[in-house]
């Protein structure tokens, strides 16, 4: 039974990781073949480097997944702390809401945000569809995942602390941010985490809601595809996976090391 488990995780992990190794070995490939490998080259990479479309739509990706995960951080903590204060019937409802999002697909969640954000743009000229609709799109999906991840740490956070801390003279938003905040750190850092990765990844939303003017790393690399094949794709879809593999990595290594000065203490 030993054998058999660990030939199906050898199976399923294969099945999992063998396509990425594949695309992060041919994009070292000096030939244009996606069969025959040529020998090593670092030639994508230098045309990836060089592709002023590609780097653009990096930038763009970037910053909107980073204003987008520090917005929805902040603004998923604080309703994380009003839902965790409710109760009863109350908070079941706001957290059944909250819930729709996640569980609701993509494709219905970009095309109501797109006819939002055109009757906007129709009715009352205020805005164009671009990089301000793209960060409000981004912004609203993410915020559940944020309130999902640190609803559980305030679930789990002794309320005596912050009592005493008031009762000790501390004024209550004081107290909030001095023995609140450090208690479900964890829980904000992975929101934010998750947040930026899944901005950082997203197609659909992205694809509804930038408009002509601001495209996405995700769009972008969707544009190529429509072309003749290039490996600049791989070369791209390989520092993307490094660059998530890198934070998975530092998540788990905090984690691990929080865990054990709880252990020690």
């Amino acid at each position: 039974m030993k054998f058999l488990s660990k030939a199906y995780n050898f199976l399923v992990f294969a099945f999992l990781y063998a396509p990425i190794l594949v695309m992060i070995v041919f994009s070292f490939n000096s030939e244009k073949s996606r069969v025959n490998f040529g020998g090593f080259s670092l030639r994508w990479y230098e045309a990836l480097f060089q592709d002023q479309i590609i780097l653009k739509s990096l930038y763009l990706s970037l910053a909107v997944a980073l204003l987008s995960a520090l917005v929805a951080t902040l603004i998923g903590t604080l309703a994380s702390v009003g839902i965790h204060t409710m109760h009863g019937f109350k908070r079941k409802a706001y957290l059944a809401v909250n819930n729709i999002p996640v569980t609701n697909p993509d494709i219905v969640t970009a095309i109501s945000m797109m006819i939002l954000f055109v009757f906007v743009v129709t009715r009352f000229n205020t805005m164009q569809m671009g990089f301000g609709t793209l960060l409000i799109s981004h912004i609203t999906f993410n915020i559940p995942y944020v309130i999902l991840s640190v609803l559980p740490k305030l679930r789990g956070l002794n309320t005596n602390i912050f009592e005493a801390a008031q009762d000790l003279g501390c004024p209550p938003t004081r107290a909030f941010l001095k023995v609140v905040i450090p208690q479900i750190s964890q829980g904000i850092v992975t929101g934010f985490i998750m947040a930026f990765t899944l901005s950082l990844d997203d197609f659909v939303i992205s694809y509804f809601n930038s408009g002509s003017t601001a495209q996405t790393l995700p769009v972008t690399i969707y544009s190529m595809t429509k072309r003749p094949y290039s490996p600049k794709i791989n070369a791209l879809s390989t520092l993307l996976f490094l660059a998530v593999m890198i934070l998975l990595v530092i998540v788990n290594v905090r984690k691990s090391g929080e865990n054990k000065r709880r252990q020690n203490n």
